[in-house]
């Protein structure tokens, strides 16, 4: 899912504020949240949830310190009364693109791969099957959505055709290059989970490993994201995790890992987490858009953070300029039609918000937008208080 939002358009905010991390007195801000949820937060997401009847909302903001407040509201499922809880897991749906990124820039960093290596590089031997146009590829192309690629293809039949993900993105790929690209690589943009799908089996290729391997080892592990997993959430049958919703808060027949897109689409959009979790990857890209100490190194986040051929696509991220954000920000979201999430980063402000919803769909997406706007009111709210305090 891509749509470029059009979050707080009308807001301004008319004083510069210092930027603070919050939390019991005493305890880190990351602490205080796993124990209790910030009343102003939950305070901010009671009413949302109730104007679009959705069964469960979480929200966070983070600076570059970490995590500053967070908080949920709702049940893990419609009909019940169970309640979502803070250390629940929840699904990022496209989110997970900005994740693979990150994986790939690590991969430049250590010289398995350049920002211009192209598809028939890493695979040689399949190359002599490709369109010629397709030979052109790059992994920055495939990256920003400019490979000339459709957007899907139907995922369920390369399931069902059997073998393991990684058999199947290989396969994928050769039969999406064989064919002629839809437009000159570069040259327009058409948002494509398949071309995240071809990077995954690029990412494989070169490192021996599956995507999921990959990412846990280079991505997750370094940044002590312990909760991640793949696919929908929850133990099959049992309501201990948020269970997915359709449009209009109609709850999915079946949870678990497999109630998701199918696992070939793992590098497209696939990853599950806590939101405290979903925080620490936020905080390293926050770091990093700032030129701080990060994972990666300050001029890959450059390149992970700009869209490399115009148009407001980097690699993962929309960017787009807000004035509460000092001017450019970071935007994605993730929507698997059961679950959604959406991530504001303002590296200028020194500070982001996250959302995750049990429910997909226009309405999810829609209270999420007007959930990140609360957060970033709330934020420069209590950052008000801190300054005047001092």
């Amino acid at each position: 899912m891509h749509n470029v939002r059009n979050l707080c358009g009308g807001l301004t905010f008319g004083i510069v504020l210092a930027l603070s991390a919050f939390g019991r007195a005493g305890a880190r801000p990351d602490e205080a949240c796993q124990v209790v949820g910030d009343q102003a937060v939950t305070e901010a997401l009671k009413s949302i949830r109730q104007r679009y009847r959705l069964p469960a909302i979480a929200g966070a903001v983070v600076t570059s310190k970490g995590l500053e407040i967070c908080g949920v509201v709702g049940v893990r499922k419609s009909g019940t009364r169970i309640p979502a809880l803070l250390n629940d897991k929840w699904h990022l749906g496209s989110d997970t693109k900005a994740m693979t990124a990150t994986l790939v820039g690590s991969l430049v960093e250590q010289g398995l791969l350049k920002w211009n290596t192209t598809v028939a590089d890493v695979f040689p031997g399949l190359a002599s099957a490709f369109d010629p146009g397709m030979k052109e590829i790059t992994v920055l192309h495939l990256l920003s959505h400019r490979a000339g690629l459709p957007a899907n293809i139907s995922w369920r039949s390369v399931a069902g055709a059997g073998g393991t993900p990684r058999t199947q993105r290989v396969r994928v790929l050769k039969q999406a290059l064989s064919k002629k690209p839809e437009f000159s690589p570069g040259s327009n943009y058409r948002y494509s989970n398949l071309g995240y799908v071809i990077v995954g089996a690029i990412v494989e290729k070169v490192t021996g490993m599956s995507w999921e391997e990959a990412i846990q080892e280079r991505v997750f592990s370094p940044l002590e994201m312990k909760s991640v997993g793949f696919g929908g959430t929850g133990t099959p049958g049992r309501i201990d995790q948020p269970w997915g919703h359709k449009e209009g808060g109609r709850p999915v027949a079946a949870n678990g890992p497999s109630v998701d897109n199918p696992p070939i689409l793992g590098p497209a959009g696939r990853v599950h987490c806590t939101i405290q979790d979903w925080a620490k990857f936020v905080t390293d890209q926050l770091r990093g858009a700032r030129g701080e100490p990060a994972l990666l190194k300050g001029s890959t986040y450059q390149v992970l953070h700009r869209p490399p051929f115009g148009g407001d696509y980097g690699l993962g991220w929309i960017v787009v300029k807000r004035d509460w954000g000092g001017g450019s920000v970071l935007n994605h979201g993730g929507d698997n039609t059961m679950n959604h999430a959406n991530v504001w980063i303002a590296p200028q402000r020194d500070f982001a918000v996250l959302v995750c919803i049990n429910q997909g769909g226009a309405s999810a997406t829609k209270a999420s937008d007007e959930a990140a706007g609360a957060l970033i009111k709330l934020h420069y709210s209590r950052s008000s208080k801190v300054e005047q305090r001092r």
